[in-house]
């Protein structure tokens, strides 16, 4: 029988002094550089991996940490930034544009729209996609937040939002179905896995929680897709597929052939799902289950 574990799927982000939130708003307001925001954001995720570490908890997140909005990082990590914004000259002043425009310096860029994350009080932003839209890795961020960590002496589990719940929560400018973009995002994420893999990643975190939702026969076939691309991934971290907000419905027997290493299931949310799981779930699938209320 393998060992129990403790684990988490994030961590607050913004200080127990609201260190973030200060050191962002003083940067708008043309106080701190981004030197300033970077070493703040460090100091952050290093007193957080610790604390984690001295709680207890084994297998410690990273990626989940974000200057803004983990959508609007998960549309930087694919490639999917608006023609508007490729003429600012960094990650972090394309990265505030898009999440609140910008109107100074020969700018007059308008923001991503917003919108409920889920049935929660908090807003991500919409990622705008285009019909030819062509997506392009870059993985530097969350590889340096692994390595970063790796420097503390933990080995953590990226976090990264799945590629279904990004197009579902993203929209195509031109009215189209996000989810006609699946095939070659799912290449990005393919070659996504390779890197972690190759970086000495044992494990990530592949968060997807429109799983819970009602999914239409379209959606359930864009799912289908994505696990049977990213499960044949050679050499790949063991993916820990996560659900949460709710319970997987009609959707556990999709989700327990997906042909990843682990699920986890929200049984605050969706507490009466456990023994339907177990019914389908196979040998080779280890089971997380969320037993902390998040929300409150």
């Amino acid at each position: 029988m393998a060992a129990l574990k403790s684990s988490i799927l994030g961590f607050p982000r913004i200080g127990a002094d609201r260190e973030l939130k200060r050191v962002i708003e003083r940067h708008w307001a043309g106080h701190a550089d981004e030197a300033e925001v970077i070493e703040v954001a460090q100091t952050l995720r290093a007193r957080h991996w610790l604390a984690m570490r001295e709680a207890g908890i084994d297998e410690v997140p990273s990626g989940d940490f974000s200057l803004y909005d983990h959508v609007l990082d998960t549309a930087l990590l694919v490639g999917a930034v608006p023609e508007r914004y490729r003429a600012l000259p960094s990650r972090m002043s394309r990265t505030f544009a898009m999440a609140r425009g910008l109107q100074r310096d020969g700018f007059d860029l308008r923001a991503l729209e917003m919108t409920k994350w889920f049935d929660t009080n908090y807003h991500s932003l919409v990622p705008e996609l285009e019909a030819r839209q062509v997506f392009a890795l870059d993985a530097s961020e969350l590889l340096a937040d692994f390595h970063e960590a790796r420097k503390l002496g933990l080995v953590t589990r990226p976090v990264v939002l799945g590629p279904v719940s990004f197009l579902k929560v993203a929209k195509r400018v031109d009215g189209g179905s996000t989810l006609e973009l699946l095939t070659p995002l799912l290449e990005v994420y393919a070659q996504l896995l390779a890197q972690l893999g190759a970086a000495g990643v044992p494990a990530v975190q592949l968060d997807e929680p429109t799983l819970v939702l009602d999914t239409d026969e379209g959606t359930r076939a864009a799912f289908e897709q994505a696990f049977a691309r990213l499960a044949r991934v050679p050499k790949r971290p063991a993916v820990t597929l996560t659900t949460y907000f709710g319970a997987l419905g009609e959707n556990v027997g999709l989700v327990t052939r997906s042909g990843f290493e682990a699920l986890h299931l929200d049984l605050v949310r969706g507490e009466g799902q456990l023994a339907q799981v177990l019914a389908s779930l196979p040998e080779t699938m280890a089971l997380s289950l969320g037993l902390v209320d998040g929300r409150n």
